[in-house]
């Protein structure tokens, strides 16, 4: 361990053990939702009285320490009540998100003890997450309450993480709560969650961090207002938030909203129709999982409502973040105290870890532990950047095969590309996308005469059996074919990402230029085509 993360150790709350073992009597803060049409709310005690009686009645049904539960399911109150419970409990939550897994498959593959998902029921250990709310409501449970395990060590397992990426096989690492108290005690020293705030979650609770500001609440004292993407909008009006954690494209979305209904407005101006979007209580927006550019920072920032950017990854939790205090735009910010960073002989950045995650995945393919995880408990993140002379990083991009579009969603491409190349009009092709709204596919024709609609179809083709984030609603026909002789093939004949987009760049940029005027124009369905090889390229 390095000397900065040891000067770094203090004493943190233990957040998982104050949730697991304690009762919350907290009856100022509440937790808002949407059910059955109304919004309602519950006090903070309230919840956690309700995730004690849900533990009661799994601890009835066989559920014990450490044993695994998984919830595939998409944000819902009862989501939040099993995930506390299974902490009260002292088990592991696994969080699958809703029609990417086959429940069959993933109780066998993950050794769950039981599933719950919307509409599972009588299935082996599956159960209907619908009836969480029933268990809850059980007020005789209240009697028979006591803490259901001695506690959890800091190394113990509490939840299982995946990575968002949607093929190949999902890598599952096991997370430890001294992990999770670190990443969440970090923040609170950053931000200062306090009495008064309100934080707005929407992006999915399958991921581990987005349940870490339930946990928050419970333990520092702050109203939470849970929602999901697409009611987003509509809670904060209902719950005006003082903090909104999303995506870069959330924040994309909302920007050419106001600009559509409001112009250019000056920054003042500009302000106040972004408090008004949100509600009116603003005090800063948070994002990350993808890069978010320039224009988009700058529309909330130069408003003087403050967009901080943050960098973090699935293996190393949030690593550096801008916060009130050390803010430079386009950085991702300082590095947090339990973290320390380095850049490899290839500019690539490692990251150790006070508290790591945990050193390996327990679910991957052969050999991708060995690319991401080095044997001195460091992470190799397989991003480029650097540090300026005040500790603020950079991220310039990604060195593998991996395009993060601006809803958070990676995309491996290696396979997606291979099925382009199926066609037998495809020599060679890239993807491109990152920190854009999708992905746009450069080829290079196997042929001068190779047809533009036929390209078009097979495209349309794979896309049917494509997730949304994977789908290629753009793609551009370049000039001329890739070669070693142009410099767009190495010695080895693989396609020079990084030069090919460059190469492309202007194409590229009116391709996301004519999506910004006219996005519906842009559809799985319909692909739209650049000919580079025409005098005039023409969609």
């Amino acid at each position: 361990m390095s000397d900065a993360l040891l000067r770094a150790s203090r004493e943190d709350a233990d957040l998982i053990n104050t949730i697991a073992l304690r009762r919350c009597d907290d009856e100022r803060h509440v937790i808002r939702f949407q059910q059955d049409g109304a919004l309602r709310s519950w006090t903070l005690a309230e919840l956690d009285r309700k995730a004690a009686r849900v533990a009661v009645r799994l601890q009835a049904l066989g559920v014990r320490p450490r044993d695994r539960v998984g919830i595939l399911s998409r944000n819902r109150i009862e989501f939040v009540l099993l995930d506390l419970a299974i902490l009260k409990l002292g088990g592991v939550s696994a969080g699958f998100e809703a029609g990417r897994y086959e429940p069959g498959q993933i109780v066998d593959i993950y050794g769950l003890k039981a599933l719950f998902g919307e509409g599972l029921s009588g299935q082996g250990p599956c159960f209907d997450i619908a009836d969480i709310a029933a268990w809850a409501d059980n007020a005789e449970a209240d009697a028979a309450w006591r803490p259901l395990h001695a506690a959890y060590d800091p190394a113990d397992i509490f939840a299982i993480k995946f990575t968002s990426g949607s093929t190949g096989a999902p890598k599952g690492l096991e997370a430890t709560v001294a992990s999770a108290n670190s990443s969440i005690n970090e923040v609170q020293a950053m931000f200062a969650h306090r009495d008064g705030d309100n934080l707005l979650v929407f992006l999915r609770l399958v991921l581990l961090q987005q349940r870490y500001w339930i946990y928050s609440a419970l333990v520092f004292g702050h109203d939470i207002a849970l929602s999901d993407l697409d009611g987003a909008l509509d809670m904060a009006q209902a719950s005006p938030p003082t903090v909104v954690m999303g995506v870069p494209g959330f924040y994309e979305e909302l920007r050419a909203r106001l600009r559509q209904r409001h112009g250019d407005s000056e920054p003042a101006a500009r302000g106040a129709q972004i408090q008004a979007a949100l509600g009116g209580r603003v005090r800063y927006l948070w994002t990350g999982s993808a890069p978010a550019s320039r224009a988009v920072l700058e529309f909330f920032n130069e408003a003087g409502v403050p967009l901080y950017e943050g960098y973090g990854s699935n293996e190393a939790c949030i690593v550096a973040k801008n916060h009130p205090g050390a803010f430079r735009l386009g950085s991702v910010g300082k590095v947090l105290p339990n973290k320390a960073v380095r850049f490899d002989e290839d500019g690539i950045l490692i990251v150790a870890s006070r508290h790591p995650i945990n050193c390996r995945y327990t679910w991957c393919d052969p050999g991708i532990n060995e690319k991401s995880f080095l044997p001195s408990a460091e992470v190799k993140t397989w991003d480029v950047g650097h540090l300026d002379e005040d500790g603020f990083l950079y991220i310039h991009g990604r060195v593998d095969d991996i395009v993060t579009v601006t809803n958070g969603r990676n995309v491996l491409v290696r396979a997606i590309e291979e099925g382009l190349r199926q066609h037998p009009g495809v020599q060679e092709c890239v993807l491109y996308g990152t920190g854009k709204p999708f992905v746009t596919a450069i080829l290079s024709a196997a042929a001068a005469d190779a047809e533009a609609d036929a390209l078009r179809r097979h495209i349309e083709t794979m896309n049917q059996r494509l997730f949304p984030e994977e789908r290629i609603l753009a793609a551009l026909i370049a000039d001329e074919p890739f070669s070693m002789e142009n410099g767009l093939l190495s010695s080895q004949f693989k396609p020079k990402r990084k030069l090919i987009h460059q190469r492309y760049a202007a194409q590229l940029e009116d391709i996301y230029a004519r999506h910004a005027r006219a996005p519906t124009a842009f559809a799985a369905d319909a692909v739209l085509m650049w000919d580079g090889r025409a005098t005039q390229p023409s969609v």
